[in-house]
């Protein structure tokens, strides 16, 4: 598909995710990319820095690695004796193992234990949700993937089967049914990659345009989730949520 859009000699490719904009880069050097959102654009090589780009690439990044107190705060005020979490990680990801180092720096002080439960494929789902639940975790962490995305709804239905708090930073996941999500607006971020696009259109070079990281955070709690699970929502975390879902 980046293929057949170079083919049509397009004046900007806008991509959403790690995925689309790995295939754009292969596609060209030459017409701009702007990334919708892109987590850890410069581990990928998408871009050499934040503030100097370079080459054809500029957009907005997702990484949001510094959320990973909040995310244990948040879990911690659901459940008070919660003791052991797990994270679903990509290992391929860079930046997903770098929030496993955020989690388990701040967990420290804590008293928590934070373990790695890592998933590369469909296939390897359902068995690091069960190793989790063996490990004894009270609460599993996702993080934003391809994979994980598309295989929401049966790691929402693997969480609550095995009686876990499910938070992830998209909230996606909570419509498909996990317990809560902090992270990125990814429809703001789509709405600020259009003022790419037209600074590219009036002259501006990618490479000049710094790579914009998150502005804006939403909390999205699924209380319907929460009953099935017997556990009550603190009133302060609900009145600072984005949404609650019913």
């Amino acid at each position: 598909m980046a293929d057949d859009l170079v083919r049509l000699k397009v004046d900007v490719i806008v991509t959403a995710g790690r995925v689309a904009t790995g295939a754009a880069q292969k596609a060209t050097d030459t017409i701009p990319i702007v990334m919708g959102n892109s987590t850890d654009p410069v581990g990928y090589g998408f871009v050499k820095s934040l503030a100097q780009p370079g080459g054809n690439i500029t957009g907005l990044s997702d990484l949001t690695t510094d959320t990973g107190p909040k995310l244990l705060e948040m879990l911690r005020s659901v459940m008070p004796s919660l003791s052991r979490v797990a994270v679903l990680v990509n290992p391929s990801s860079s930046s997903q193992l770098l929030l496993v180092e955020s989690l388990q720096s701040t967990a420290q002080g804590m008293r928590l234990t934070v373990l790695s439960a890592e998933a590369r494929t469909p296939a390897d789902i359902e068995k690091a949700i069960s190793a989790v639940a063996q490990g004894k975790a009270g609460a599993l962490i996702v993080q934003r993937d391809g994979v994980f995305v598309d295989h929401r709804r049966q790691i929402a239905e693997l969480a609550a089967k095995n009686r876990l708090l499910t938070l992830s930073n998209d909230r996606e996941y909570v419509e498909a049914g996990a317990l809560m999500s902090y992270g990125v607006d990814v429809t703001d971020q789509f709405r600020r990659a259009a003022g790419y696009v037209d600074r590219i259109l009036k002259g501006a070079k990618p490479g000049d345009l710094p790579v914009e990281q998150p502005k804006k955070l939403e909390l999205v709690v699924n209380l319907k989730t929460a009953r099935a699970l017997g556990l009550t929502v603190p009133q302060s975390l609900l009145l600072r949520a984005d949404e609650v879902i019913q």
